[in-house]
């Protein structure tokens, strides 16, 4: 390097000595936090403390002249911070002590290191073969009835299931647990199976149940000719779909032995209307049809299967689910949040379009009516609908929707609803969460702790697996909070406590609560911070959400898909061509694994193929 001088060197080596300082001064601070830290995370929550005194500064123009002195510019130093600066310390002082040709003074290197691999294993099972990076998979109720989809993940290369307490039953929940446990058994591959607790999680209510209708609709195009048919699955009670269809009609095995693809299925739907079912096509116990034109089956629609012979085998439908219609919220329209769980209803409008009566709907945590203010925006369904609450009474919300789809939003029940600005203080577990405990303990190996936002949550959860002798099982803090993310330091710190331990960057309501253009960012501390603290991270939401429905995958979501390896764990939700994402993600992750370990490249040989036997030898 040129010019350098005694003056630039003692600068230099005064900065890191400094650094080193408010780390070593930070980790006094909080020794009483840190005597209670499990002694496998002894290391992780120093380093932790560490990293964040180092990060308490902007170093840029340090890095700079490290870098251009062909030293380590810090860049990768969150598993190791005080190694690091020390090393770089050194050699600062090597180079001092030639410029003056005096004694150097050597710091020895601090021992220890990073466990962070078998902490991994401890929490999310041992790897698949050929890949470091675990794969979770989200369970949905028809896979209970589905064990050869279970048994073919477990071979894909499944290492962990999460089950969502937010969703079904004990008693579903035990089914998918059974089918997990046999697949075990038949592939010789354990399965993690991890236990999303629902946690204080704002929900929108039930709507008004309308009609037992089943609406069947091809796909059209703007001119309204049909594109492709409505593929329909008919079949007995428990027997799920094969594929992706828009609607599923439970008939009797008896019947069904009937069809063939020389047989025709006719009914009158509900406006009276003749239609036929086409393509038939029999897969396991049921019949997969097309249908090319509208129409509306009710509870006792009556189906006619014909014979080549002529002759008629009837089948009457049986009792149908309530359809029921979303809410379809505007820009500048009103909305009321009830605070009692009054089933919701779409706003009336007169003859010119104007709302004459706004739309309402309730929530499933109506204590946050206390804690709420006129001002403060409110977000529905992951942030597809916005407004603003424009009043705050003891028995409602008024709602000014400031954000929707130009023909209107749809919002149904069971929806997301987030406060970003409010202070709501949801510092405990739910009812509903010490409830599903009770069973959850007999099952996990791993639970996960949703919207959790305050170090009491975690202590109480811990509480509560020691009060049920379950203090082996695993916890991962799902961080998808405002206050989450201001609040992480402290929420490590308590959840080292416990070993095994992990978080899950749920990156779909973090989004909305901190705002899209942010998530980038956000979700790359979060990802540095674990690591500092020697933790396992889990990367969820939506990642290959488009080939896992579709069955093609966009650009986007590739790319997405390639930087989520810098976690330990990728999660994939339920879908139509789940194995199809399952085999797609796990040669992804295999592929970067070669080329990236956390924020580190490896440098492996480029496969440039133009230039294959070439360099080397001119």
């Amino acid at each position: 390097m040129e010019n350098l001088t005694e003056s630039t060197l003692h600068h230099l080596i005064s900065q890191l000595e400094a650094l080193l300082q408010e780390a070593e001064a930070l980790e006094r601070e909080y020794a009483p936090q840190l005597e209670q830290v499990h002694p496998a995370f002894k290391e992780g929550s120093r380093n932790l403390l560490h990293y964040l005194a180092f990060r308490s500064h902007d170093i840029r123009s340090l890095q700079t002249e490290l870098s251009r002195m062909g030293l380590s510019s810090l860049g990768q130093a969150e598993s190791h911070v005080q190694a690091t600066l020390m090393a770089v310390l050194n050699q600062l002082r090597l180079q001092l002590a030639y410029l003056t040709n005096t004694k150097p003074q050597i710091s020895p290197l601090p021992s220890g290191g990073t466990n962070l691999k078998s902490h991994i294993t401890a929490l999310l099972g041992e790897p698949a073969p050929e890949r470091e990076a675990r794969i979770m998979i989200t369970f949905s109720a028809d896979m209970v009835e589905d064990y050869e989809l279970v048994r073919d993940l477990l071979k894909g290369g499944m290492n962990c299931a999460r089950i969502n307490c937010a969703h079904d039953n004990a008693r579903v929940w035990e089914k998918m647990v059974a089918q997990i446990r046999k697949a075990e058994q038949e592939v010789g591959r354990r399965c993690i199976i991890l236990f999303d607790l629902m946690g204080p999680k704002l929900r929108t209510g039930s709507l008004k149940p309308g009609p037992k209708v089943v609406a069947i609709h091809p796909q059209i195009d703007e001119l309204g000719e049909v594109v492709a048919p409505a593929k329909v699955w008919l079949a007995p009670k428990g027997v799920p779909a094969p594929e992706r269809v828009q609607a599923t009609l439970r008939v009797s095995s008896a019947w069904l032995t009937h069809a063939t693809q020389q047989t025709i299925i006719t009914f009158k739907d509900t406006r009276r209307r003749k239609r036929t079912f086409t393509h038939l096509e029999r897969i396991g116990k049921g019949v997969l049809v097309h249908l090319r034109q509208s129409a509306y089956v009710s509870s006792g629609t009556e189906l006619q299967l014909v014979l080549p012979t002529g002759e008629v085998h009837r089948e009457v439908l049986g009792n149908l689910p309530a359809m029921v219609k979303p809410l379809n919220l505007k820009t500048g329209q009103e909305l009321r949040v009830n605070r009692p769980p009054i089933p919701g209803e779409p706003g009336q409008y007169d003859e010119e379009g104007n709302q004459v009566k706004p739309a309402h709907i309730s929530c499933t945590l109506p204590e946050v009516f206390s804690r709420v203010k006129a001002g403060e925006p409110i977000l529905f369904d992951d942030g597809e609908i916005e407004g603003v609450i424009e009043e705050v009474s003891p028995d409602f919300l008024r709602v000014k929707i400031t954000a929707a789809d130009e023909d209107g939003s749809k919002l149904r029940p069971d929806k997301g609803i987030n406060l970003p600005e409010s202070d709501l203080q949801l510092h405990k577990l739910t009812y509903k969460d010490r409830e599903d405990l009770a069973f959850v303990v007999k099952h996990a190996d791993v639970v996960n702790l949703s919207f959790v936002n305050h170090p009491e949550m975690v202590e109480e959860l811990q509480q509560v697996l020691e009060e049920h002798q379950a203090g082996h099982i695993g916890i991962m803090l799902k961080i998808e909070t405002k206050a989450a993310f201001r609040n992480l330091p402290l929420l490590l710190l308590t959840l080292l406590r416990k070993h095994p331990a992990g978080i899950m960057i749920a990156r779909g309501d973090l989004a909305v609560e901190l705002g899209w253009q942010r998530l980038a960012e956000v979700q790359e501390e979060i990802l540095w911070i674990a690591e500092a603290a020697h933790l396992p991270v889990v990367w969820a939401t939506q990642v290959l959400e488009k080939l896992t429905k579709k069955g093609r995958p966009s650009r986007a979501e590739i790319t997405d898909a390639a930087m989520a390896q810098r976690a330990d764990c990728v999660m994939l939700n339920k879908g139509p061509y789940i194995l199809k994402s399952l085999s797609f993600l796990d040669d992804i992750l295999k592929r970067m694994q070669e080329h990236q370990y956390k924020k580190t490249s490896l440098l492996r040989m480029l496969r440039v193929s133009d230039l294959d036997g070439k360099l080397g030898h001119e």
